[in-house]
């Protein structure tokens, strides 16, 4: 997996991480990402350079959207919500970016 985001003059970088992503049949998502950066600094999504959350997924297709509904989360105020996520499959990967003006990140999973 990679991660890109941008750094502290608003240029894009890719984070040293390793994660894993989870989807279920039923609609379920489980996501655990751990940041290897020594000096990392925590986001909305990560506490001590670890995020992880579960929770429900509802797929837009024709819009290329996925919502995902935060159900338990290490940062405790994500719980209840709706956080919209626009995705793209290209080959082995599933790319995922906010759909959140104010958020500008990519991740890329790779089927494992």
């Amino acid at each position: 997996m990679t991660i890109e985001q941008p750094d502290s003059s608003g240029a894009m970088r890719t984070a040293d991480v390793e994660g894993l992503l989870v989807f279920t049949r039923d609609g379920h998502m489980a996501v655990q990402v751990r940041n290897l950066e020594p000096h990392h600094v925590d986001s909305a999504y990560s506490s001590a350079g670890y995020e992880a959350s579960y929770g429900t997924i509802s797929p837009d297709v024709p819009n290329g959207i996925i919502v995902y509904r935060i159900e338990g989360a290490l940062v405790r105020e994500l719980v209840d919500q709706d956080l919209p996520r626009a995705y793209s499959l290209v080959d082995d990967q599933l790319i995922l970016t906010s759909t959140r003006d104010n958020e500008n990140w990519r991740v890329v999973w790779r089927r494992g």
